[in-house]
Formats: structure tokens, sequence, C-alpha cells
């Protein structure tokens, strides 16, 4: 589990989704992809890859699927997680403010991943 989690965080993309959700609490890939302006299939790859290592869990909801910190994560690891946001918030300003952009939760749980 330990050297799983460590090479998740290494890999940049994986490591702005770990962020960005937990900063979030739960994100859509149609809104990842327009926080982090990457393409569907890279994402939703390594978000599979995060959901095999237990990092992340996935809930459906209709044609919709939100992720969100696996609630099993052992503490020490969202201590890691929280600790990389913490001091690294500059780095993910521009994906939040793409995601204020996007609207209202409700509005973009009606428009999104259509």
């Amino acid at each position: 589990m330990l050297v799983d989690f460590f090479k998740c965080l290494s890999d940049e993309t994986r490591l702005a989704l770990i962020t960005l959700i937990f900063q979030e609490e739960e994100l859509c890939v149609c809104e990842l992809v327009e926080a982090l302006d990457i393409h569907q299939a890279k994402i939703s790859r390594h978000l599979s890859l995060l959901r095999k290592h237990h990092i992340l869990q996935d809930i459906k909801d209709k044609q919709w699927v939100f992720y969100r910190i696996h609630p099993e994560l052992a503490p020490w690891a969202k201590a890691v997680i929280a600790r990389v946001v913490k001091e690294n918030q500059r780095n993910i300003d521009s994906a939040i403010r793409k995601l204020n952009q996007m609207g209202e939760r409700p509005v973009r749980q009606q428009t999104c991943c259509k």
C-alpha cells in the first residue's frame, strides 16, 4: 500500500486529480476535464488506477460518475494529501477558478457528462 500510494502521487496528472478531489470533496469526470484541461481518456485512465489502489472511490449517479477520496484510505495517507493541498494551494487555484466558472454544482450536474 505504501509504495503504491507514493507511486500514485508521483505522477503529475494523478497528483492534480487527488489534490483537486480532496479539496472539492467530490468531482465528476467532466469537472476534472474542465478544471485540468486534460482529455477525458487520460483522466479516466488515471482515475482507474487511483480506484484500483483504493485512493479514490467512485459513486455512480445515473449517467454520472463522481469521485471522492476513498473513505477507508488510511489516516496517514489522508494527512499526506491534506498537507500537499495546503502547501501547494497556488498550484490548484487555477483549476478551482475553472470549476467555479462552471456554475453551481446542481447546474453542472444537469449540463455535464452527457
